[in-house]
């Protein structure tokens, strides 16, 4: 079985904005990797480790910090992370900066991003995959 398709990027640094649908009181980002097992080199240096995710205004200015966080290889290659609560504001933007990978020289690799809010003004709940 292949792992599918990588979004891979230079190094072990970047900076990704996501502009969601609508804006949304984010609560949670799911990040997803391949496992060892499906990797093609039997090997996940490439994933993502350290990273911090963000919402900024609709200029891109404004930035409050929603959380820093860890991908852990020894875990699920599916991995939720719980937003900081108590932040009253919605965003349109959201900035996922990737600060270091498992030990890959070249390149690190995202498979998948999901966003999960509430959309302002609404119960509803917003699922938006990157």
């Amino acid at each position: 079985a292949s792992p599918g398709y990588c979004w891979p990027f230079q190094g072990s640094r970047t900076e990704v904005l996501i502009r969601l649908p609508t804006r949304i009181r984010p609560v949670a980002v799911t990040i997803e990797h391949t496992s060892k097992i499906a990797s093609p080199l039997g090997t996940v240096r490439s994933a993502p480790r350290d990273f911090t995710v963000s919402g900024l205004d609709e200029e891109g200015k404004d930035e409050t910090l929603l959380g820093t966080f860890t991908y852990a290889v020894q875990k699920e290659p599916t991995q939720t992370f719980p937003l900081q609560n108590g932040i009253p504001r919605a965003f349109r933007l959201l900035k996922l900066v990737i600060q270091s990978n498992w030990g890959k020289p070249g390149y690190t690799c995202i498979y998948q991003v999901q966003v999960y809010g509430k959309i302002v003004g609404t119960n509803a709940i917003s699922q938006t995959y990157v």
